[in-house]
């Protein structure tokens, strides 16, 4: 098997990169004042109730800590994507059709790890895990 050819660790750097970046978002949730009320309110706006605002700590600190260490990957990814999903709308809705000053798209960075998460969800974590699947 050539270096460059090595599914296993590219599926564990995927992990790595979509875990921490997530988990970063999650552990600055905890901190930040309001956040939990801010999202509540979006979701007021949908007609959806309001306490499913702490879903946002289970898409942003349990899912990246289950696709950090390879549990349950698939389950993970799929909870990282729905709430990448319910951030795009919730959040994010209006600049889905804009750029950002730069040319990027201003919503890159959820549509990338959207993509990362819905990518493990269905590849799953590799070998190099603590439940490879």
């Amino acid at each position: 098997m050539s270096f460059f050819n090595n599914e296993h660790l590219g599926k564990l750097i995927l992990r790595m990169a979509l875990g921490a970046t997530l988990l970063l978002h999650g552990i600055a949730k905890i901190g930040a004042s309001g956040v939990v009320d801010r999202i509540g309110d979006h979701l007021q706006n949908w007609s959806l109730p309001a306490p499913l605002a702490f879903g946002v700590f289970i898409g942003e600190l349990v899912a990246p800590l289950m696709i950090l260490a390879g549990w349950h990957c698939r389950i993970g990814g799929a909870l990282a994507a729905i709430n990448m999903l319910f951030a795009i709308v919730l959040m994010r809705l209006n600049a889905v059709w804009a750029l950002s000053d730069a040319g990027g798209w201003r919503i890159e960075t959820e549509i990338l790890m959207l993509g990362a998460a819905l990518a493990l969800m269905f590849c799953g974590s590799g070998r190099m895990a603590i439940r490879p699947d």
